[in-house]
C-alpha cells in the first residue's frame, strides 16, 4: 500500500542545506517512507499526537523526523531532518503542531 508523501517547507529547506551526498541520502529514504512508513531501524517517537504516528528514521548522525497519518488518506508527513548530537526531540510539540 502507497502511502502520499509530503514535505514540509521547513523539512525542504534543511534537506537543501545538507553537504551533497546526505542530501542525496535523505532525499532516497524519504522517497522510500511512501512505500514503506515504518522501515526497519525507524522508532516510534515518544510523543502523543492524535491526528497519527510520531516517528523518526536514523541515517548514521542524521534523523529524519516524520508522522504517518492513516486517516481517509494515508499520508506521509516529514516535518524535520536533523543532526544529533546535538538535536535532542525537544522541539516536538512545535514540529507537530501543525498537525494537531
Amino acid at each position: 500500500m502507497s502511502y502520499q508523501l509530503e514535505v514540509s517547507s521547513a523539512a525542504q529547506r534543511e534537506i537543501q542545506g545538507l553537504p551533497g551526498h546526505v542530501r542525496q541520502r535523505v532525499r532516497r529514504a524519504t522517497r522510500d517512507l511512501a512505500d514503506n512508513p515504518r522501515p526497519a531501524g525507524s522508532r516510534r517517537l515518544d510523543f502523543d499526537l492524535a491526528t497519527g504516528e510520531p516517528r523518526r528514521v536514523r541515517l548514521d548522525r542524521w534523523r529524519i523526523v516524520y508522522a504517518v497519518i492513516e486517516a481517509d488518506v494515508k499520508l506521509v508527513v516529514v516535518l524535520a531532518v536533523r543532526r544529533r548530537p546535538p538535536y535532542d526531540y525537544s522541539d516536538l510539540p512545535e514540529l507537530f503542531d501543525d498537525l494537531s
